[in-house]
């Protein structure tokens, strides 16, 4: 599972764990343990949709997700709007 985050909970414009300034309209990711600047493709397996992100920030913390989207990440892939979804991904 994946969540998103960025735009309405205060993160964007915001420094990351790497150093860098958050776009929520970005294609990035949040990772627990994952190098910085490490790149994943992560797919959507109910519609084939896939992006391809880049780990900037520590995260996700809350059980059963495995990576915090930006906004813009998780749009490509799925509707914001429901929050979460069901993903797979692999680093490239």
């Amino acid at each position: 599972m994946a969540s998103h985050y960025g735009v309405g909970d205060g993160y964007h414009n915001r420094t990351a764990a790497d150093g860098s300034r958050f776009n929520a309209y970005g294609l990035t990711t949040a990772h627990r343990w994952a190098p910085f600047g490490s790149k994943f493709r992560v797919t959507n397996p109910r519609n084939g949709r896939s992006v391809v992100v880049r780990v900037t920030d520590r995260g996700s913390f809350v059980p059963g997700r495995v990576l915090d989207l930006s906004y813009g990440a998780f749009g490509t892939i799925a509707d914001p709007g429901q929050g979460v979804a069901s993903i797979c991904f692999e680093r490239i």
